[in-house]
């Protein structure tokens, strides 16, 4: 096995952004412009929920059929998979902050949860893009330890994604409630 664990870190971390950034903020964008409306809401909820319910890494054929580059194809299954979370979840914490009189703590929090959800499964969909076709990065170190029947490989790659998986969430845990106390005290000092 020759991996640089340092670059499979990178190579993980760089396909993870290069996805979820855009459909952060496109899903968000249009979560938000859906919760306007409460018919349209109603409507796109269920159209949305077909493509959201099919696991983004069933669309892995697909996008290296149309995308013959394995990182094209694997950053536009990260960013599909991730859009329509996004996009669902902001919708749904929209509606909660305008039943909750224009909280804006409440679409703080509602914001934050729906990137904590797509993060997850963005997270998810480059760890399982890259065991299947690789190049690089901590699936295909996770399962090329398998195959050589590298236990100690095998857990540190394990304890690699899961310890980047947390820290990634403690960050936008800890992005939520600064921004919340950032809300707080601006309401206190009016």
């Amino acid at each position: 096995m020759e991996h640089s664990i340092p670059l499979d870190i990178l190579s993980s971390l760089q396909k993870l952004f290069v996805g979820y950034i855009p459909a952060a903020i496109l899903g968000g964008f249009i979560g938000y412009l859906i919760s306007l409306n409460n018919p349209i809401y109603q409507l796109s909820k269920r159209i949305f929920q077909i493509p959201h319910s099919i696991p983004p890494i069933a669309l892995l054929p697909i996008s290296l059929i149309l995308f013959p580059d394995s990182e094209v194809a694997s950053v536009m299954v990260i960013f599909i998979g991730t859009l329509w979370t996004m996009i669902l979840n902001t919708a749904i914490g929209m509606g909660h902050f305008y039943r909750q009189n224009k909280s804006f703590r409440a679409a703080i929090f509602h914001t934050f949860h729906a990137l904590k959800v797509s993060i997850w499964v963005a997270w998810f969909t480059v760890i399982a893009i890259e065991m299947l076709i690789g190049p690089k990065g901590l699936g295909l170190l996770a399962w090329d330890a398998y195959k050589a029947g590298s236990i100690n490989y095998l857990i540190q790659a394990i304890i690699y994604i899961g310890v980047i998986g947390c820290l990634l969430d403690q960050f936008l845990d800890f992005s939520t409630y600064l921004l919340v106390q950032m809300v707080s005290g601006s309401k206190k000092s009016s």
